[in-house]
Order: structure tokens, then C-alpha cells, then sequence
């Protein structure tokens, strides 16, 4: 099985939420598109540095993260990020990643906007049992 990338949109979700109240034009929100890789392994979103700069996030706290050499180091959770893929979104936290690292979608904002991995040819998709809109089990 090979990598799966998509193409996502995020958001400043601070800046989105003035939108919205009308305290921030709409074309003063920070966002960027970028081609992601799809980690169903990833618990949150990982993004880098350069992207948190753009898209102006605030610190929300700090964790330690194991990274794939094993190294533990303290990183900053940010947030609040809107996510969307195709016709889904959600909100999250995220993950930065030092320097440039690749963009990670992990399982929480996967699951939020209720898309699924097609290994067969290796793309995200929306949920064929839900095209139209995102449903979540609330038991």
C-alpha cells in the first residue's frame, strides 16, 4: 500500500469566528491550501511552523511528542484550525511540527469531517455511506 495525500484548506478559526459576528471582513482571513498526507496513525492534525505562521494560530498548550527516530520533544498545540476537504470541515487543534515538515491529517480531523481512505487508489474521499453530509454516531 502506498502514501495517501489530499488537498486541504486551513483555516484561523479565531478569524473565521469574527467573520462571522462581523468584527473581520472576510478577506482578512488567514488560510492556506496544502497538500497533506493522510495519517490514520496521526491522533491530531500535524502542521509546520511556516504554517502556523501564515495562518496566525495561538499556543493553546504544550505536549510531548514521540517522533518516528524516538526523540521526545516538547511541542505547542495550536488551534483553533477549520479543516475542509472537498464539501466537509471541522475544527481541531493541531500539532507543530519543526521547520517544514510534512502536513499530517490524523484521525481526529478525519474523523470530524466523516471522509475515508481508499487504499485501492490511494486518495482520501468523502464517506460514500454519507456524500452530502458529514454524520457522526452519538451514543
Amino acid at each position: 500500500m502506498g502514501l495517501t495525500t489530499a488537498t486541504i484548506r486551513l483555516v484561523n478559526g479565531i478569524d473565521s469566528g469574527r467573520a462571522r459576528v462581523g468584527e473581520l471582513e472576510e478577506a482578512k482571513i488567514r488560510s492556506v491550501t496544502v497538500e497533506s498526507m493522510v495519517d490514520t496513525g496521526a491522533y491530531l492534525l500535524c502542521i509546520n511552523e511556516n504554517i502556523r505562521n501564515q495562518i496566525g494560530v495561538p499556543t493553546i498548550r504544550r505536549h510531548e511528542a514521540e517522533f518516528a527516530d524516538g526523540s521526545l520533544r516538547l511541542v505547542d498545540i495550536v488551534g483553533p484550525i477549520e479543516v475542509t476537504f472537498e464539501n466537509r470541515g471541522t475544527t481541531c487543534e493541531a500539532m507543530v511540527m519543526p521547520g517544514d515538515s510534512q502536513v499530517l491529517l490524523g484521525a481526529i480531523p478525519l474523523e470530524g469531517m466523516d471522509v475515508c481512505v481508499d487504499p485501492k487508489r490511494q486518495r482520501l474521499i468523502v464517506n460514500p455511506l454519507n456524500p452530502y453530509v458529514a454524520r457522526h454516531v452519538v451514543k
